[in-house]
C-alpha cells in the first residue's frame, strides 16, 4: 500500500473512536443538539413565531412547535429561496436540494446551509468510508478511486444554488476531492444522464476505480454502458480491484441480482440511510439493513407512533415510529416522510420500513399519491377514459435493460387508444414530478398500462379481504395478485 493510501486509511479509521464515544451517549448528544438548535432559532423569525425563547426541554419544544410536512412548512422554505435572511435558521440560505414534489408542487426545495453540508452529509459520507474500513482491515480502498454517480445543480433566478444533494455535496467538496474521487467534477455535474455516462466510461474506464457510491438505479444503468463501452461481460472485468458499493435512497433488494449479475463477482454493499434533509443512519458491515443512527450530525430526533411523538430515550425495539427531524438547515419538527424500526437502543440502531404515505420509489422516482392521482386524472381526460380501480407497482431493472412502472388498471370506460393514454400518463408524470422526470431521461422507459377485465379487482379483495385498493406499491405483491385473478380472463391489452 502507498505512503498516501495508509495515511488516508489511518485518518479515516481515527474517526471510528469518535463514532463509537457518540453511539455510548447518544441520548445526550441529542439533548445538547436541541439546546444548540434552540439558542439559534430563537434568532430567527420562526423561533420568535413559536416561542422559543421560553423553551427549555423536549417536552416544551413538541408542546410550542407543531409538527411540518412540506406543503405546511412552504412558506418559510419560499420566503428562504427569496433570499430572506433569518427566516427559520440563521443567515441567508444559498442552497435547496431539490427533490420529488408533492400534491401541489413539482418539486420540493429542501434548504441546504454550508454548515449542514460540513457537519451532516460530508461526516456521513466520511463516517461511512470509516466503518467500512474498519469492518475491512485487509481493504485497499484508497490504492484507486470512489466513483460518485450523482445529478446536477445550477443557479436560479436568485442566484441560488438549487439541485440534486449528491451535485451539492460534489460542488462544495470541490475539485480538491479530486484526489480520491472520480469523475472530474465538469463530468460529475453534467446535467443530461445519457451524456453523463458516455463521459464517465471515456475518463474512468482504464481508471483504477475502488468503489461506487449512489443511487442504484442510476449505478446499475452505468455498469451496463461500461461494459458495453469497454466490450466485456462485467464490471469487474473492467475494474478489477471494485470492492464497495455504498448506497442509499431506495430498497437495494431488487436490485441485488442484477447487480450481481452485471458485476460478474462479489463486493461489499454498504446501506447509508441519507436523505435530502439529513444524513441519518450508516451500516456497520456489508448486506445489513440495520443502520447506527449517528445522533452528532447537528440533527434532532423525534419519532412519532400512533400520534405521539417522543425523543430517541423514548423509542422501543419492534415499534415503526415516523422519523421528525429539526436541523440547523431551518427544518422544525419535519416529517421526513419514512418509517424506521428500532433493531436495538444500545446503541441506537434502525432500520427503514417504508414511507408513512403510499409511493413508489424504485429508482429514485419518488412518486406519491397525490402526482398519480392528478397524472391519472389527466390522461382519462385527454383519452376519454374513465378508471374504476388501478394499482401501480415497479418493473424492476435488470442487468440487461432499465425498469419502468406498471398500472394495472380496471376501467369503467376504456380509452380508444391504449398507447396513447400510457403516452399522456408518462407525460402528466413528468410535468408534475421532476424526480420521475430525472430518472425517465436517465434509467427508466415508459410506463406500461395492463387493462384488466371488469370485476378483476373486486375478486381479489373478496378473496384476500381487503376493503381498500393500495394504489402505490413499491413492491409487486399487489400487482402481482391482481394479475393471478385476471389471468382466467386474458388481458386485453398491454401497452
Amino acid at each position: 500500500m502507498s505512503v498516501f493510501a495508509e495515511l488516508l486509511r489511518e485518518a479515516f479509521l481515527a474517526r471510528c473512536g469518535r463514532i463509537e464515544r457518540a453511539a455510548k451517549d447518544a441520548v445526550g448528544i441529542q439533548r445538547s443538539t436541541l439546546d444548540e438548535l434552540l439558542k439559534a432559532g430563537r434568532r430567527t423569525d420562526f423561533g420568535r413565531e413559536r416561542g422559543l425563547d421560553d423553551v427549555r426541554d423536549a417536552e416544551g419544544f413538541a408542546r410550542a412547535v407543531e409538527s411540518f410536512d412540506y406543503e405546511s412548512f412552504s412558506p418559510y422554505i419560499e420566503r428562504m429561496r427569496r433570499g430572506e435572511s433569518d427566516v427559520a435558521c440563521k443567515g441567508r440560505v444559498k442552497m435547496f436540494a431539490r427533490s420529488s414534489g408533492t400534491t401541489s408542487s413539482r418539486s420540493k426545495y429542501i434548504p441546504v446551509t454550508r454548515e449542514a453540508l460540513r457537519r451532516n452529509h460530508l461526516r456521513g459520507m466520511a463516517d461511512t468510508v470509516s466503518l467500512y474500513l474498519a469492518a475491512n482491515p485487509a481493504s485497499r480502498l484508497f490504492e484507486g478511486r470512489t466513483l460518485t454517480l450523482g445529478g446536477s445543480c445550477g443557479r436560479d433566478e436568485h442566484g441560488t444554488l438549487v439541485g440534486d444533494l449528491s451535485a451539492l455535496t460534489l460542488h462544495a467538496a470541490g475539485r480538491l476531492a479530486g484526489i480520491v474521487r472520480a469523475p472530474s467534477l465538469d463530468v460529475a455535474l453534467m446535467e443530461d444522464f445519457d451524456a453523463k455516462c458516455e463521459a464517465i466510461c471515456r475518463e474512468c474506464a482504464a481508471s483504477r476505480i475502488t468503489a461506487l457510491a449512489g443511487v442504484p438505479s442510476w449505478n446499475l444503468a452505468l455498469l451496463r454502458r461500461l461494459t458495453e463501452f469497454a466490450g466485456r461481460r462485467a464490471a469487474l472485468e473492467v475494474w478489477p480491484d471494485l470492492e464497495l458499493f455504498m448506497h442509499g435512497g431506495v430498497s437495494f433488494k431488487p436490485y441485488r441480482e442484477a447487480f450481481a449479475e452485471v458485476m460478474g463477482g462479489d463486493i461489499n454493499y454498504w446501506e447509508c440511510y441519507n436523505a435530502s434533509e439529513g444524513f441519518v443512519a450508516v451500516a456497520e458491515r456489508a448486506g445489513c439493513e440495520d443502520m447506527l443512527l449517528m445522533p452528532d450530525y447537528g440533527c434532532y430526533y423525534e419519532f412519532e407512533s400512533d400520534g405521539r411523538a417522543v425523543p430517541l430515550e423514548g423509542v422501543r425495539t419492534g415499534c415503526e415510529y415516523a422519523v421528525l427531524m429539526t436541523s440547523a438547515n431551518g427544518l422544525w419538527r419535519y416529517r421526513l416522510g419514512d418509517k424506521v424500526v428500532f433493531t436495538s437502543t444500545d446503541p441506537y440502531r434502525l432500520r427503514v420500513a417504508g414511507r408513512t404515505k403510499q409511493y413508489v420509489n424504485a429508482f429514485g422516482e419518488e412518486l406519491m399519491i397525490g402526482n398519480a392521482e392528478e397524472a391519472l386524472s389527466r390522461a382519462c381526460r385527454v383519452t376519454g377514459a374513465a378508471v374504476s380501480e388501478y394499482t401501480v407497482a415497479p418493473k424492476y431493472m435488470s442487468a440487461a435493460g432499465d425498469g419502468c412502472h406498471e398500472w394495472v388498471a380496471e376501467f369503467v370506460r376504456e380509452p380508444d387508444d391504449g398507447r396513447r393514454f400510457a403516452e399522456e400518463l408518462d407525460r402528466a408524470l413528468r410535468e408534475l414530478n421532476s424526480d420521475y422526470d430525472a430518472k425517465r431521461r436517465s434509467v427508466m422507459r415508459p410506463p406500461e398500462v395492463i387493462i384488466v377485465p371488469r370485476g378483476t379487482f373486486l375478486r381479489w379483495q373478496t378473496a384476500e379481504r381487503r376493503n381498500k385498493v393500495p394504489r402505490l406499491m413499491n413492491d409487486r405483491s399487489v400487482a402481482d395478485a391482481v394479475a393471478k385473478y385476471a389471468a382466467r380472463a386474458e388481458m386485453k391489452e398491454t401497452v
